[in-house]
């Protein structure tokens, strides 16, 4: 009897265990997870949290239909190859600032402040493999300038 109370003292300890686990993980507007990302600039190194959208699916929903993003808040569009990028803004409801990224974590362009609702697509200027979308002007209020890193496991180092 003692040894089934011990067992079973163990099972309900580890699923507490489970569950304390996942309850510090920051979720993103419907429940997926968030991974943190830094932008280094010449003003020190700016957090974020961002979902990540890695897949064709994700990509082409992004941030359509969502409120205004929180200062540490983004998304980081991840893609398998290295190309010239073009985002657009359609069923976007919030202007946001869009920066491409080559494959090292280097800022290859930044638009800032772009239009909400557009289907005008916004060139990168340059070859990327990564975009991060935040809200509209943080960039700038971050110093964040081409050239600048990106600190996420997905971009080489």
């Amino acid at each position: 009897m003692l040894v089934r109370r011990g067992i079973l003292a163990g099972v309900a300890g580890l699923v507490l265990l489970a569950g304390c686990a996942g309850a510090g993980t920051a979720k993103g507007p419907n429940g997926e997870p968030l991974e943190p990302l830094t932008v280094v600039t010449s003003t020190g190194e700016h957090n974020f949290m961002v979902e990540i959208a890695d897949d064709e699916a994700e990509r082409q929903q992004g941030l359509m239909h969502r409120d205004v993003l929180a200062d540490d808040r983004g998304m980081l569009f991840q893609f398998p190859d290295v190309a010239e990028r073009s985002f657009w803004m359609h069923n976007t409801p919030n202007s946001l600032d869009i920066i491409y990224i080559d494959p090292h974590g280097r800022i290859v362009s930044i638009a800032e402040r772009v239009t909400p609702n557009s289907d005008a697509m916004i060139p990168s200027n340059g070859r990327a493999s990564g975009v991060l979308e935040i809200r509209a002007g943080r960039a700038d209020e971050i110093g964040a300038r081409p050239g600048d890193r990106v600190r996420h496991p997905f971009f080489a180092e």
